[in-house]
C-alpha cells in the first residue's frame, strides 16, 4: 500500500515582515495567503491523499479575518485528509483558531500534547500526532511505539538531534524505535533532505517561502508516496519571493556602484536582497544613495557596509599635512577603541574625513 502525501510546514501566515515598509508588509501577508491557496491546486493536480502540516501554519494567535477565511476555503477545496500538529507559534490556546473555527470534516487537528492516533483502515494508513500547548514543549515522543497494520505516519513539530531544545526535542534513537514509516516534521526552516533512522524515514520540508535573510534561497514543500518501509518524496518549489544575500568585494574598486553592477543577477526583480560590501576600501560609502540607484532592480533592498580601511591607510599619518594630522588623531582613537562597534564608527569617520579633505572626491582615486 502506497499513500500519496503532501508535507508542508512553517507557513507562518500573518507574519509581521517588520523589515519591510508597511505597504510591502501588507502585500507580503497577502502573498502568503495566495501561496497557501496553491496547496489546494497541487493536491488536486497530484491526487494527494493526505496533507501533513506539522506546525507553525500561523505565525501567532492573532490571526486575521482574511487568513481565517483562506484556511477554510483551502481546506474545503481539498479532497484529501488534512492533519495539523500545532507548533510553538500557533500553539493551542483558548482563543486559537484551531478551537474557534469550524473546519470541514477532512481536517484533523491534534490539539492535545499527548500523542493520539487517527485510523483510516479503508485507506490503509494511520496517523499519529500531538500539538504544542504553549510556546515551548517537553519531549513528546519518549517511549512512543506505533502499532497496527498499514502505513504508519506521524505529524509532529519538534527539534531533532537538539537534546537541550525547548521545542519538543527528538532523538534519532526515538525515531528509530518508533515503528513509523514516515515522520513529517516541522520547525526547521530549511529542507533537511530525506533522512532515515532505523526503519523510519523523516524530513523537514523547510518553510514554503522565506521571511528573512536567515531563510534564503528556493523554498517549497515535499510531495510523493510513502508506504511500509518505503519513501519516495520530491522537493517541490512553490515559486514565492526569495531572500538572497550578495557579497561584493570592494578591495580593487574605484567606486562601490561600479563594483556592484557586474554582480547583479538579471532576474532579481521579484526578490528581497541584502548586498554586503566587503574587503578593504578607502573611499566613503553613501549607502542611502547606492540603495536609491539600485532599488528598481529588486522588490526590496538592504545594503550593509562590512568593508575595512586598507591596512596601509595609516602610513599617510606621517605626512606633515592636514591629512596627516587628521589620520594621527584618528589612528590614536582607533587603537584605544575597546569594541568592534567603536572601531567601525571611527573607520566611517576616517572615510568621511578623507572624502571632505579631497573636496568630496573619494580618497585614492
Amino acid at each position: 500500500m502506497l499513500i500519496k502525501i503532501l508535507h508542508a510546514a512553517d507557513f507562518h501566515l500573518d507574519s509581521p515582515f517588520d523589515s519591510l515598509s508597511g505597504e510591502k508588509a501588507r502585500e507580503r501577508r497577502r502573498e502568503q495567503r495566495e501561496l497557501f491557496l496553491s496547496i489546494s491546486e497541487i493536491c488536486e493536480r497530484e491526487g494527494v491523499e493526505a496533507v501533513l502540516l506539522p506546525g507553525d501554519l500561523l505565525d501567532s494567535e492573532r490571526t486575521s479575518f482574511e487568513t481565517c477565511e483562506i484556511l477554510l476555503e483551502v481546506f474545503k477545496s481539498i479532497k484529501a485528509e488534512v492533519f495539523i500538529a500545532p507548533g510553538n507559534h500557533d500553539y493551542v490556546s483558548p482563543g486559537s483558531p484551531y478551537l474557534t473555527l469550524k473546519f470541514p470534516k477532512n481536517v484533523h487537528i491534534f490539539t492535545s500534547p499527548e500523542i493520539t492516533k487517527l485510523e483510516f483502515p479503508e485507506k490503509g494508513f494511520t496517523v499519529w500526532g500531538a500539538g504544542f500547548a504553549g510556546d515551548s514543549s517537553p519531549p513528546l515522543m519518549t517511549g512512543f511505539r506505533a502499532g497496527g497494520e498499514g502505513v504508519k505516519i506521524m505529524v509532529m513539530h519538534g527539534d531533532v538531534k537538539q537534546p537541550r531544545s525547548t521545542y519538543n526535542p527528538i532523538s534519532e534513537a526515538e525515531i528509530a524505535a518508533s515503528g513509523l514509516d514516515y515522520l513529517a516534521l516541522g520547525h526547521v526552516h530549511s529542507f533537511s533532505g530525506i533522512r532515515k533512522a532505523g526503519g523510519t524515514f523523516y524530513a523537514y520540508p523547510g518553510c514554503p517561502e522565506g521571511r528573512g535573510f536567515d531563510e534564503t534561497g528556493e523554498k517549497g514543500v515535499l510531495i510523493g508516496t510513502v508506504g511500509q518501509g518505503f519513501c519516495d518524496l520530491k522537493f517541490l518549489p512553490l515559486g514565492g519571493r526569495k531572500y538572497e544575500i550578495l557579497n561584493v568585494d570592494l578591495s580593487e574598486a574605484g567606486d562601490a556602484l561600479s563594483a556592484i553592477l557586474p554582480h547583479l543577477p538579471r532576474d532579481s526583480g521579484r526578490d528581497i536582497y541584502k548586498i554586503v560590501l566587503t574587503g578593504e576600501f578607502e573611499g566613503s560609502l553613501d549607502l542611502e544613495s547606492l540603495a536609491e540607484k539600485l532599488s528598481d532592480r529588486f522588490y526590496a533592498l538592504t545594503i550593509k557596509d562590512r568593508t575595512r580601511i586598507r591596512r596601509d591607510i595609516w602610513e599617510k599619518a606621517g605626512e606633515d599635512t592636514l591629512r596627516g594630522i587628521f589620520l594621527r588623531k584618528m589612528r590614536k582613537k582607533y587603537e584605544e577603541a575597546k569594541t568592534e562597534e567603536e572601531r567601525e564608527r571611527i573607520v566611517l569617520a576616517v572615510r568621511f574625513g578623507l572624502s571632505a579633505l579631497d573636496n568630496g572626491e573619494e580618497y585614492g582615486t
